[in-house]
C-alpha cells in the first residue's frame, strides 16, 4: 500500500501543477483551442473531471461501471468527445473549475481508503491501487501538456514522468492488441534519459531489441502527444523499431496520432494528440 499511497501524492501534486495553469483564467480564456481538434481549454478539464469520476464509480460501485463500459463500446469513436463535451455545456469555468477540484479529491480519497489487494475494473483489465493512480498520473500530465502548449507554456520535467514512462512500457503488449497485431515474446530494454542525468531503466540488460532517448521525449510519445520524427527516441532491433510507431500508454483506440513537425529541439513539448485517441 505503501507504494500506492507515493503514487497517489504524486498525482495530487501533477493536478496541482495543472491547476496552477488555469486557475486564475478569465472566462472567455477557457474557450481557446487546444492542439487536440475541436477541444478547448474547458475541454480538457472536462475530460479529467468525467475521467476522475469515472474512477470513483470504478472503485465503489462496479455495478454502475459496467453500464459505464457499455456505453463506451456502443460508441468507442466518440463517448469521449461526448462525455467533455456535455460537461462543458452544463457548466460555466468556474463551475467547471469546482467540479474538477472536488472530484479528484474525492478520486484520491477512495484510492487511500481502499484495502491493500483491492483491484479496480476498468476498461482493460482491473488495476491495482497503483495502478490506477498510475493511470490518472499519466492522463493528468498528458491533458496538461495539451494545456500547457495551447497557452504558450514550457514545462520543467519532474520526477512524475517516472509512473508516465512505465505505464507506457507495461502497455506495451495493448498497442499491439487494440490493433489486432500479436506482441513479441521477448520483453524490450528501455532506458530513459533524465534531466538530472539519471537513467530510469526498464526490462533486461541483455535484450537484444532496445528503446534509448530522453524520459519527456518517451512520455510524449506513448500518450501520444508528439511523433516519433520530432524525438530524440532510438531503437535497436525490427521489434523495438515498430513498437516505436505504435506505442501507447492509454486504453482504447489509438486514434491518427500528430503529424510530424520537425526541427523540434530535444526536450522541448511537442503537440498533443486527438481527444478520441485519448486516455480513458
Amino acid at each position: 500500500m505503501s507504494d500506492a499511497i507515493a503514487v497517489i501524492d504524486d498525482l495530487r501534486d501533477e493536478s496541482e501543477e495543472l491547476d496552477s495553469l488555469v486557475a486564475e483564467l478569465r472566462a472567455e480564456e477557457w474557450a481557446t483551442a487546444t492542439p487536440a481538434p475541436g477541444w478547448t481549454l474547458a475541454h480538457q478539464i472536462a475530460h479529467l473531471t468525467w475521467t476522475d469520476g469515472v474512477a470513483v464509480t470504478a472503485a465503489t460501485d462496479p455495478g454502475a461501471f459496467k453500464a459505464e463500459v457499455a456505453r463506451a463500446l456502443a460508441a468507442p469513436e466518440t463517448f469521449v468527445d461526448e462525455a467533455a463535451g456535455a460537461a462543458v455545456a452544463a457548466a460555466r469555468p468556474e463551475e467547471l473549475l469546482r467540479r474538477w477540484r472536488a472530484g479528484r479529491e474525492r478520486l484520491q480519497e477512495v484510492l487511500r481508503d481502499a484495502a491493500p489487494g483491492t483491484r479496480i475494473p476498468w476498461y482493460g483489465p482491473p488495476m491495482s491501487l497503483a495502478s490506477m493512480a498510475t493511470a490518472r498520473l499519466m492522463e493528468t500530465w498528458a491533458h496538461g501538456q495539451d494545456v500547457a502548449d495551447a497557452l504558450g507554456v514550457v514545462r520543467a520535467p519532474t520526477d512524475r514522468l517516472r509512473h508516465v514512462a512505465r505505464i507506457g512500457v507495461r502497455a506495451r503488449d495493448y498497442a499491439y492488441f487494440v490493433r489486432g497485431a500479436t506482441p513479441p515474446a521477448q520483453e524490450f530494454r528501455v532506458e530513459l534519459g533524465t534531466p538530472g542525468g539519471e537513467v530510469v531503466a526498464f526490462g533486461p540488460e541483455g535484450a537484444g531489441q532496445r528503446v534509448t532517448g530522453p524520459l519527456l521525449d518517451f512520455c510524449l510519445l506513448v500518450t501520444r502527444r508528439a511523433h516519433r520524427d520530432d524525438l530524440a527516441l532510438r531503437a535497436v532491433g525490427a521489434e523495438a523499431d515498430t513498437w516505436l510507431d505504435i506505442a501507447q500508454a492509454f486504453a482504447g483506440l489509438p486514434g491518427a496520432g500528430r503529424a510530424p513537425r520537425g526541427g523540434r529541439s530535444e526536450g522541448e513539448p511537442g503537440p498533443s494528440n486527438a481527444p478520441g485517441s485519448d486516455a480513458i
